[in-house]
């Protein structure tokens, strides 16, 4: 009998090499035949690997993730949060404007990319075999990362146990939230039409997680979001902005304002499902690295339960 061309496909994803950087940290190639090229991938351990399996944390950038190495990495620290921590955490790179998620047709800019067959189908059975996993994975994204968090979640309930969402905002529906995927694509030189067709269309629905409520319950939720106002973290010395403070600081009170709007119109919606999430809504903050850096714990706390 002759597979289908997708079976086939999911099947012959390979890691084609392999960095061992540190004790901790191992660099992957991986061809994935979805994408249609290879993708790099970053895999923390923790320092007792050897321990018996471990269930797996993937983490997604927010829209300004390089193909170089995750944020999470460099600006994140994740590699000093869970270096005692037996799980194992998975980073890929090169995500930027894309959403994580499949698209319908080729952009101009950003090609066809098919990240959430990549992330679901083609890499899991790779890490667990490599990493010694256990099959339970949970998602933690940033911005960007934070909606392909939960509308991965949802579609794919048997695959993660939760998910948590920094700075995010999960729906797309209604002229506000689609505005603001239609503006995270753009930033990257992309269409979002190319993406899921025009607002409000049928695969606008299907990645929508407030229209998917149900498909969340039981699962370990966490929301996180400031109110845009500036704090002393943002006046505090920063090594990783190249523009002016006030630059900086300008804009990312605005994007996390944006930001915890939505985050909180998810939250309300969750709450009047009867659907339990941790919430952690500041009263400073804006888009900036030294909050998400210190909401870290939180979430980790709040999915570590079902892993």
């Amino acid at each position: 009998m002759t597979l289908p061309a997708t079976v086939t496909a999911l099947r012959s994803a390979k890691i084609s090499k392999t960095v061992k950087l540190s004790a901790l940290r191992t660099d992957l190639v991986v061809d994935s035949p979805a994408m249609g090229h290879a993708v790099r991938v970053s895999v923390l351990t923790p320092a007792n690997a050897g321990t018996g399996p471990r269930s797996t944390v993937y983490m997604l950038d927010g829209a300004g993730a390089t193909t170089g190495v995750s944020d999470w990495i460099t600006k994140g620290k994740a590699g000093e949060f869970f270096a005692g921590k037996n799980v194992n955490v998975v980073l890929p790179m090169g995500g930027a404007g894309t959403f994580y998620t499949n698209w319908t047709k080729r952009d101009a800019k950003l090609g066809k990319p098919q990240w959430e067959t990549f992330l679901t189908s083609e890499l899991p059975p790779l890490i667990d075999e490599r990493f010694n996993g256990t099959g339970r994975n949970a998602l933690v994204g940033l911005s960007m990362g934070g909606q392909a968090a939960f509308t991965l979640l949802f579609r794919h309930r048997n695959l993660y146990t939760g998910a948590a969402s920094m700075s995010g905002c999960p729906p797309v529906s209604g002229p506000l939230n689609q505005g603001y995927v239609r503006t995270t694509v753009a930033k990257s030189g992309g269409n979002a039409d190319n993406m899921w067709g025009p607002p409000g269309s049928k695969k606008w629905v299907a990645h929508d997680p407030a229209m998917h409520l149900e498909e969340l319950r039981g699962k370990h939720l966490y929301l996180s979001a400031g109110s845009g106002a500036i704090g002393p973290l943002d006046l505090a010395p920063r090594s990783d902005d190249d523009l002016p403070k006030e630059a900086v600081n300008a804009s990312g009170s605005a994007l996390e304002l944006g930001a915890y709007r939505c985050s909180l119109e998810f939250a309300v919606q969750l709450r009047n499902a009867g659907i339990a999430a941790t919430e952690n809504f500041r009263l400073i903050g804006t888009h900036s690295w030294p909050y998400w850096r210190r909401d870290l714990p939180s979430a980790w706390d709040a999915i570590s339960r079902g892993l």
